[in-house]
């Protein structure tokens, strides 16, 4: 916490230049935006086609008997398996992604979805192959790798073994698409983000898979939402989640009925998951409401529509803070300047109480009329704005750091002092170095808004 909360030397508020090659190199090969290319159409056809014709390997979740074709199948899967694993550099891949960027995915997840049971089942080559290739990406971005393409190579070899699986429309596509996915997700600027998530929304809507589908599917949704919000947040306020919010609930379920639905399923991680769902909710209220006063797109959110809307969803916040679990409490908080420190031991609770914070400040920067005679708006707006830092300062939990990246942009839009702002540029740059996961754009961001450039030349 000293080294961020003090991260200069006395006198300095510059920081050294960060490293910007990671968006230069193998993300923006031509060979590597062909192959997405292929891939986005594979997941668009595959999306048009009929309705599953069978549950992949993945989706059962009991164990069946098996004949001795089976048998021979799992044999064949893992001699398969040790095959792709023969090279040490792969198996080095693998040990990476178990310990290092599974937490990233299981954030919300106490089962370790990604952690444990996806590399336990990978009984087909892309499966394994995307978990490879995010890996190997993650491993170049952090170490700085310039001219290291093997990401690229398992990509391209993991989209490859993809097409069989998207072809007989086996529901293993989805686990492979979310990885790959999130692979590209991790080196992209706000200005491209919705072509590394469209195709993947498409394949949810055609297999039915939403926020309360069963065991695995559950998690591969929620481990997608958190990327399709950061989207949303990325558009600041233009646009909403690719998957609209009414299909992240069972089919048929009304709005109103969320609360109770996350309440019923009486879990830590649903909880977390809801913070998400609420955001998502946000995001669409304000590109509705953008849309039709601004665009004069006749989407119904009239002023009235709007106010009652913005209601609701700030009840709903405050409900989502009353309901907490007592492990999403933090264990110790304390006033200090120029941010409290906060202490969580839930790591889900890290995100998840960032994420309400991050949604009571877009709501008060759009409140209604009626709202801003009621509350100071801007005092808190500024209280929530330190709490996100003061929640990144104590709980620096490499699972929730990527996550951390969007609150930590809406809240330094409404810090003014310079100490404030060389810690967030200071929490910006140890999420790139530990994780890899660019964040040098959104630092270009806040420069633009705090009219200054906080880094050395």
């Amino acid at each position: 916490m000293e080294s961020i909360m003090s991260p200069f030397p006395e006198g300095d508020d510059s920081v050294s230049p960060m490293t910007t090659w990671s968006l230069q190199g193998s993300i923006n090969d031509p060979a590597f935006l062909a192959s997405q290319d292929e891939l986005r159409a594979l997941l668009f056809t595959t999306a048009q086609t009929p309705a599953p014709s069978r549950r992949g390997s993945l989706g059962s979740h009991a164990e069946t008997e098996r004949g001795d074709t089976d048998t021979a199948d799992v044999g064949g899967a893992y001699r398969q398996m040790q095959q792709i694993l023969a090279s040490h550099r792969r198996l080095e891949y693998l040990k990476n992604y178990i310990g290092q960027v599974a937490p990233w995915l299981d954030m919300f997840d106490s089962h370790r979805t990604f952690g444990i049971q996806i590399p336990a089942l990978c009984r087909n080559p892309a499966l394994l192959y995307s978990i490879l290739a995010l890996s190997a990406r993650q491993m170049e971005l952090k170490e700085g790798k310039r001219h290291t393409y093997d990401s690229l190579e398992l990509y391209q070899v993991a989209i490859k073994s993809l097409k069989p699986l998207l072809q007989s429309r086996d529901q293993d596509a989805i686990a492979v698409c979310v990885i790959l996915c999130c692979m590209e997700m991790m080196s992209a600027s706000g200005e491209d983000w919705h072509r590394h998530l469209d195709g993947c929304a498409a394949l949810f809507d055609s297999f039915n898979v939403h926020g309360f589908s069963n065991g695995l599917w559950q998690a591969l949704f929620w481990c997608y939402a958190r990327m399709d919000l950061c989207g949303a947040l990325m558009s600041d306020g233009t646009q909403g989640t690719l998957i609209h919010s009414s299909k992240w609930l069972p089919p048929g379920t009304p709005a109103n009925d969320a609360h109770t639905l996350f309440a019923q399923a009486h879990s830590s991680d649903m909880h977390a998951n809801y913070a998400v769902y609420l955001c998502a909710q946000i995001c669409e209220l304000l590109a509705d409401r953008t849309k039709y006063v601004e665009l004069g797109e006749e989407n119904g959110c009239t002023d009235e529509v709007y106010v009652e809307r913005w209601m609701q969803l700030w009840d709903d916040l405050q409900c989502w803070l009353d309901d907490r679990p007592a492990e999403f409490l933090p264990i110790q908080t304390i006033d200090a300047e120029p941010f409290p420190f906060i202490l969580f031991l839930h790591w889900a609770a890290i995100s998840a109480n960032q994420l309400h914070h991050t949604g009571c400040i877009l709501l008060l920067n759009m409140a209604p009329k009626s709202m801003k005679g009621k509350v100071s708006v801007a005092d808190a707006t500024l209280g929530y704005a330190k709490r996100i830092c003061g929640i990144s300062v104590t709980n620096p939990h490499q699972g929730c750091l990527n996550n951390a990246i969007q609150p930590l942009w809406i809240a330094g839009r409404h810090l003014t002092h310079r100490s404030e702002h060389a810690i967030i540029i200071k929490l910006f740059k140890n999420i790139e170095d530990i994780t890899g996961w660019v964040t040098s754009w959104r630092i270009a961001d806040l420069e633009t808004t705090w009219g200054y450039k906080i880094r050395k030349p």
